[in-house]
């Protein structure tokens, strides 16, 4: 059975939507879940929840809490008791295979990389956002946001990272993995791309070369490398559209309903429609690069995002990924 950690004070509105979804990923999938953070408010959320005191789910208390307004190098190092810092160490410790937080992201990468170390070869881990394409495969974009500033044989990492996850977890065969550009051509871009280009080449990989911003979401490629800068910004705009597009169509549907024209259909196309483009079918965003599981979800994360994440977590631990990881770098250290 795998045992998955929740840091159960980490999301906007903890920790409901936590516990809520610790129980649906426990009933579907029959993960062992640690619910770590108030213990007397977990409880009292787990009580609310039918069925969930015969499900594999156990509560941890944390006396600490880190909060999004939290410094998060400071919350790091010094809220040693918060339930991030608690299911970073059941990680560790060997009593859960994973953890996941919808809390601070500075603060969750600070401590899953202190507690748990980097893998070796790796100079600065990522996070790997999934992205949803109009093919129905997902694209994986490394980095969303770690890493702000870059020197080109990160991205070289992030490439292979990237690639060994699209084809480890999301199981592609023989991942795409292009370079996130102003243009397709291999002159364009700035210095860091053009520097990054035959670095990429170099890793022997299914490398298609330079992508655009469009191609987040056209299909082409299995894995996008770029910069945590824009990866960030990547990530906040396509969320923001997303919201928009989804706001507008339901305004038409409301529309359409009060013109009763077509309703049953029209709802129909919008509910699939959301659950293609809703981050909470992707979970969270795995922390690529350290010697432990570490599954980042958006703060707003609902109870669907959190069943989700755990499901990922699972599949990223089961996988054994970190150690692969470090295999093809290690390989790769040796054919160079």
């Amino acid at each position: 059975m795998v045992t998955i950690a929740v840091d159960a004070m980490g999301g906007d509105q903890a920790p409901a939507p936590e516990v809520e979804g610790a129980v649906l990923a426990a009933e579907e999938y029959g993960h062992r879940i640690l619910l770590v953070g108030d213990g007397p408010a977990v409880e009292r959320e787990l009580d609310s929840q039918k069925g969930a005191r015969e499900l594999p789910i156990t509560v941890i208390h944390a006396s600490e809490r880190i909060t999004m307004d939290d410094h998060a190098a400071k919350a790091a190092r010094g809220k040693k008791s918060s339930s991030m810092h608690i299911c970073a160490r059941l990680v560790a410790e060997g009593q859960a295979n994973g953890f996941l937080s919808a809390g601070n992201t500075g603060a969750c990468m600070a401590i899953a990389k202190m507690v748990f170390g980097k893998v070796p070869g790796v100079d600065r881990p990522a996070l790997s956002g999934v992205f949803p394409t109009h093919k129905g495969t997902p694209v994986v974009v490394v980095d969303v946001g770690a890493n702000v500033d870059c020197e080109p044989e990160m991205l070289q990492q992030f490439g292979l990272m990237g690639e060994i996850y699209s084809r480890l977890v999301l199981k592609i065969k023989r991942p795409r993995v292009g370079l996130l550009s102003i243009g397709e051509e291999e002159h364009k871009g700035n210095a860091l791309t053009r520097d990054a280009t035959p670095m990429l080449k170099s890793l022997g990989l299914n490398f298609i070369g330079n992508v655009e911003g469009r191609d987040l979401f056209s299909g082409r490629a299995d894995v996008i490398v770029c910069d945590g800068f824009v990866g960030n910004v990547a990530l906040k705009v396509s969320e923001g559209l997303s919201e928009m597009i989804r706001t507008m169509l339901r305004e038409s549907l409301e529309a359409t309903f009060r013109r009763k024209i077509g309703y049953a259909l029209a709802r129909s196309a919008f509910t699939d429609f959301k659950k293609r483009v809703d981050y909470a079918e992707y979970g969270g965003a795995p922390l690529l690069g350290v010697k432990g599981v570490c599954i980042i979800c958006h703060g707003r994360s609902d109870s669907n995002a959190i069943k989700n994440a755990i499901r990922v977590a699972a599949d990223f631990a089961s996988s054994n990924m970190n150690q692969r990881i470090e295999e093809e770098l290690r390989e790769f250290a040796k054919a160079g």
